[in-house]
């Protein structure tokens, strides 16, 4: 896996395909290879796919303490030297959108997936709060969780609880929560000037999907799409969500 030093310590990302970039950021508890592995196949025939970890994840630097969305950006950033597509799920999708509002000549386009701008209603703070108890404190209600609120209902009956619970929770995962609960971009947001496509999922039960909608009514001149899915549509509907990315990013 290359890497690059940024902030005092390696960034390791993975790197696929060839062409102009399409940088890929993973979200809260998954690293590169849990996310997106299953997705490159999908977008390296015609791009460079570049697969950074952030902090908390991987064997990427992590300084300890609290995390900042300064940090995590800027990891990704240095994981790339030329402008590119840009796709974030979950906290991704806020670590590319600071990126695309603070570091405009970096990002071509933008994809933020299952985001949100900031904790704006109780049902969002409970659900990260409860995660983040149970990854402190409860190793089996915290496999179980991740299937409750990751995934419709539908795609649980189907697969069966027992293939997607997760085990211990990566030893970053607690500090990423925490970020989450902490975050707040609704100031950025206005700045980006990448074409943007905002992608929310109907059956989200741990972002509802009423923060993807306010993130794209946020972001100037975005479009917006919706999936029939849960939190973690990258794996709930691969194919649908790399249509739309594949869609998006090669228009002319």
């Amino acid at each position: 896996m290359p890497t690059v030093i940024h902030g005092g310590g390696a960034v390791h990302y993975g790197k696929a395909g060839s062409g102009p970039g399409l940088v890929l950021v993973h979200g809260t508890g998954g690293d590169a290879v849990t996310n997106y592995a299953h997705l490159v196949p999908g977008f390296a025939d015609l791009r460079t796919v570049i697969t950074p970890d952030y902090a908390g994840s991987g064997r990427t630097f992590d300084p300890g303490g609290d995390l900042t969305l300064d940090l995590l950006a800027g990891q990704v950033a240095a994981a790339f030297e030329e402008p590119s597509d840009l796709v974030g799920f979950s906290l991704g999708a806020v670590v590319a959108a600071k990126l695309a509002a603070e570091r405009p000549e970096l990002v071509r386009r933008l994809v933020l997936i299952a985001g949100w701008t900031h904790l704006a209603d109780s049902r969002l703070e409970l659900g990260l709060r409860t995660w983040a108890r149970l990854a402190a404190t409860d190793p089996e209600s915290f496999a179980a969780y991740g299937p409750l609120v990751g995934f419709s209902p539908g795609f649980v009956g189907s697969v069966g609880a027992g293939a997607l619970m997760a085990g211990q929770a990566p030893p970053g995962t607690l500090r990423q929560i925490e970020l989450d609960l902490r975050v707040d971009i609704r100031d950025l947001l206005p700045r980006i000037t990448a074409p943007t496509l905002v992608i929310g999922n109907t059956q989200d039960y741990l972002v509802p999907v009423e923060h993807a909608r306010a993130m794209h009514a946020a972001v100037p001149g975005s479009e917006y799409a919706e999936l029939d899915s849960g939190h973690v549509v990258l794996h709930e509907r691969p194919a649908e969500v790399t249509a739309l990315i594949r869609e998006f990013i090669t228009r002319s």
